[in-house]
């Protein structure tokens, strides 16, 4: 072989060794034919028209859509603007967006449950065995798995006043609530619940909520344009919602008690593409394992799915199952599937049956704070559903 050839054949064959590594070390799911994946193409382009009157009716400026079965994704697709003021900005795939309360189920909720996999609480804990100051004026009953289910009997939110006075203060002041129900008399959906669930992986962890999720979900995950207080080049691309003190909110988390709090708290502040939320998708999709790496044991993963009965509809540790949020869930849905939306227009569902994952992110709140999207998600997840062969 002459030298020539040899440096050729050479280049080659690095040049596709590259191309191995660089499709090896991309963190997004595959994007694949939908009838490769047992879904009708044709029914999913009925997503387009639904989402177009949406923007047309100024319910947002955009939203990115995503849709996908196991451990691939049929569609990714953005439309309309991220931004409309002051300049406008088109939507992009790759959109950072505000997840508000998909910080629930997808930080908190997951944390406390590789917490319970280490073996370090139960679900039946009283939080005031991980948190003691929490155990006053009648708390002492509620558990973790009452707060994951919302059935603790805490109010939704406590005063803003609350959390003007530093984040020491804040939790003192939510150490001094009282209960305004029983534990399972009421369902009543509370952001403090999730605060305090929050407060109990750091205690456990002896790690900030941020630092947590970061290790323990998100880099196992590769989800590396995932977590809080998102770095500046992210910042740059996420979606603004209203205004705050006069400037468009963008980067900067929404919910005003997170915001108090540096950023980062168990009921808001997560930020997200939508391909980083569909390799967490799909890890719940599988039972808790996705590709080679098993995050969550199955019977872990079975305890944070599993429906059961509230007053008033049926919710699993972290998740919505049928409740009055579940107007973003859509009809063809199995009894199992599991979801969650976020005030910001972000949605959520997941078909454990199917293995079918349907995820819509807007920022429904740009630029007038206006918008309603969950009507929307839920015809889109119907959609998708109607698409399975």
């Amino acid at each position: 072989m002459r030298a020539s050839s040899a440096v050729r054949l050479i280049a080659v064959i690095c040049l596709w060794l590259m191309i191995k590594v660089t499709q090896a070390a991309e963190p997004g799911l595959p994007l694949i034919d939908p009838s490769r994946a047992g879904l009708a193409a044709e029914r999913l382009v009925e997503i387009d028209s639904v989402v177009a009157r949406g923007i047309a009716e100024g319910h947002m400026p955009g939203c990115v859509v995503a849709i996908g079965r196991r451990e691939q994704l049929v569609l990714l697709k953005a439309y309309g603007h991220r931004q409309l003021e002051p300049v406008a900005e088109l939507m992009t795939t790759d959109t950072v967006f505000d997840l508000a309360s998909l910080t629930k189920p997808i930080a908190t909720a997951t944390s406390i449950m590789l917490l319970r996999d280490e073996g370090r609480l139960q679900l039946s804990d009283p939080v005031a065995k991980h948190w003691p100051e929490f155990g006053t004026e009648g708390k002492d009953a509620i558990t973790i798995e009452h707060l994951l289910r919302h059935t603790g009997g805490l109010i939704a939110d406590n005063r803003l006043d609350d959390y003007l006075h530093g984040s020491a203060a804040a939790w003192q002041n939510i150490a001094k609530l009282k209960p305004v129900a029983i534990p399972e008399e009421r369902f009543l959906y509370s952001d403090v619940g999730f605060l305090v669930l929050g407060r109990v992986v750091e205690r456990i962890s002896g790690q900030t909520l941020d630092e947590f999720t970061r290790r323990r979900i998100f880099e196992p995950l590769r989800m590396m344009e995932s977590g809080y207080r998102p770095a500046e080049a992210l910042r740059l691309r996420s979606a603004p919602a209203e205004k705050r003190d006069g400037a468009f909110i963008r980067g900067e988390v929404h919910d005003p008690r997170a915001f108090h709090l540096g950023g980062v708290a168990g009921h808001a502040g997560l930020f997200s593409t939508a391909s980083d939320l569909a390799r967490y998708a799909a890890l719940m999709a599988g039972r808790g394992r996705l590709q080679n790496q098993q995050l969550l044991s199955e019977a872990t993963w079975g305890e944070m799915t599993r429906p059961c009965e509230v007053p008033r509809g049926r919710r699993t540790c972290g998740w919505d199952n049928y409740s009055g949020y579940s107007s973003n869930r859509g009809h063809g849905l199995s009894t199992m599937a599991f979801g969650h939306g976020g005030f910001t227009g972000t949605a959520l569902w997941i078909d454990p049956v199917s293995g079918l994952f349907v995820i819509f992110l807007s920022n429904r709140l740009h630029p007038d704070g206006k918008g309603t999207v969950n009507p929307i998600a839920g015809q889109i997840g119907t959609i998708a559903a109607n698409a399975l062969q």
